[in-house]
């Protein structure tokens, strides 16, 4: 029966890991939007990223791309769903974060 539980605890502790990087992600996403918005129209680009990337573990390796265009501001984030320990290998699948809002005039 021990076995059995075990694995049970295993698994349980897989599914967390696997929405702690679907929350990560999106949470990265928002970030790196609120910054790309706020920022002026030539540093949107590297604000925009450098916010995102800042709001991720250091255990959590990923991805931040960032598009402005049409008064729209939008962040895409890639992270790799770690294997029962953050910072340990990766699930050869990617959990990805969107979000995008409207750019702020600045003066």
């Amino acid at each position: 029966m021990t076995p059995l539980i075990i694995i049970t605890l295993v698994l349980l502790w897989q599914f967390v890991l696997v929405g702690y990087t679907f929350t990560l992600a999106g949470n990265a996403a928002d970030e790196a939007v609120r910054a790309g918005t706020a920022a002026s129209p030539g540093e949107r680009q590297g604000a925009c990223q450098a916010a995102g990337l800042e709001k991720l573990p250091d255990a959590w390796n990923g991805t931040v791309t960032c598009g402005t265009g049409g008064g729209y501001v939008t962040a895409d984030v890639q992270l790799q769903v770690p294997v029962l320990f953050p910072g340990a290998i990766g699930f050869p699948f990617t959990v990805e974060g969107h979000a995008g809002a409207v750019e702020e005039e600045t003066d």
